[in-house]
């Protein structure tokens, strides 16, 4: 059996296939992260959550979406069994779905710092209303580097289309 060189020693949250029940519901502490393959050219990492569910903090009631992240990592990518458990951990948790959608963009910021990030919450119809929500984030650099960032989310933008929860790839 072959293996790669992926650094894996800093995971440590997932050494027993499983986090512990987040007590405090969702967390920035329950994303684990792992160093980033390459550094030397920019690359898009994307993770689509079909099944989120959450709570309405006004009246209990059951939330369903869909939440769709891309990044292009720096140093760190997030280790996806931990973002899954990650959004688990917002299934009993009463809060505006505008308010989550933030929150788990800061929260990927917070553990990977990456170059880029987008957060989209599509969420499904409630009361004959669609909402999605799209939060992103540039993190700050130096002049010339950021406008590489920003012209390669240009053109990685320009070659994918994103339509109420359907995904298309049009390359």
């Amino acid at each position: 059996m072959s293996r790669s060189n992926d650094q894996i020693e800093s995971l440590t949250l997932l050494k027993g296939g499983h986090l512990p029940e987040p007590k405090n519901g969702p967390e920035a502490g329950l994303l684990e992260t792992f160093k980033s393959c390459t550094r030397k050219r920019f690359y898009v990492v994307t993770l689509d959550f079909p099944e989120f569910t959450s709570l309405c903090p006004v009246t209990g009631q059951p939330d369903f979406g869909r939440i769709f992240v891309e990044y292009i990592p720096d140093e760190l990518c997030v280790e996806t069994k931990s973002f899954k458990l990650y959004m688990y951990a917002y299934r009993n948790h009463h809060s505006f779905m505008e308010t989550m959608t933030n929150t788990i963009l800061d929260d990927l910021c917070s553990a990977m710092h990456p170059l880029w990030c987008r957060v989209q919450g599509l969420f499904a119809v409630r009361g004959g209303t669609r909402l999605s929500v799209y939060a992103e984030d540039f993190k700050s650099l130096d002049a010339q580097t950021e406008k590489k960032v920003r012209d390669f989310v240009a053109a990685y933008r320009s070659d994918v289309h994103i339509d109420r929860g359907t995904i298309q790839d049009v390359r």
